[in-house]
């Protein structure tokens, strides 16, 4: 009788033990904790996306199709934009093509798209109101939404990963060189950069200097 027992605790507790373990492996998996931003002299650099050598980002949504911005050196460098002139939905648009525009004080300085494909979706909410490129580049701040049909060719020609950083700092030691008496100027916290560092430009002399790192 005692041995029965045993035997009948012993499976109990196996069966207990299995439903327990099964449970575990069939309950959905947790979010994964969010990335510490990365930030680069001051810009948040976020390793999420991928980085156009002229300063606009992307990111997958799935397959063949993705979203499209410019980073936030860029849109600290375009400043406080009176107005955003994006392309139409349904425009087919090449890698280095100028695509959308920013007006400053009667001038206009223009980007490239970092991709070819055919835009899907554009943000309204941008256009109507321009400061959420600078308050949020990455989120709220998003141009367009593009179907990509050849992603392999098309995302050769972004920065590596592995040089993102080193090419932020190089821009950004290049943009004090451009405006030595801007050189070093933060937000109030001693760590952002300002939120219009070329704020002191002429609007030709905006033109002239976004153009350079836009290359446009």
């Amino acid at each position: 009788m005692t041995v029965l027992l045993v035997l009948a605790t012993f499976v109990a507790f196996a069966v207990i033990d299995w439903v327990l373990n099964r449970g575990a492996v069939e309950q959905p998996a947790t979010a994964p904790a969010l990335a510490r931003p990365d930030y680069v002299e001051g810009f948040l650099v976020p390793q999420t996306v991928r980085y156009h050598p002229g300063h606009g980002w992307v990111l997958p949504e799935r397959q063949h199709l993705v979203r499209v911005g410019v980073d936030e050196f860029a849109a600290a460098l375009i400043g406080n934009a009176d107005a955003i002139e994006l392309p139409k939905p349904g425009r087919w648009i090449r890698q280095g093509q100028q695509v959308w525009n920013f007006m400053r004080g009667g001038e206009k300085t223009s980007m490239v798209s970092p991709i070819e494909g055919e835009i899907v979706e554009v943000n309204a909410e941008v256009v109507a109101n321009p400061s959420l490129l600078r308050s949020d580049p990455y989120g709220k701040g998003w141009l367009m939404s593009v179907y990509v049909p050849d992603e392999e060719s098309t995302f050769r020609n972004f920065v590596p990963a592995s040089m993102v950083m080193t090419w932020i700092r190089e821009a950004t030691a290049k943009m004090w060189a451009l405006q030595p008496q801007l050189a070093g100027a933060t937000a109030p916290d001693g760590g952002r950069p300002a939120a219009e560092p070329l704020a002191n430009l002429t609007p030709s002399e905006w033109k002239r200097v976004t153009s350079e790192f836009f290359l446009t």
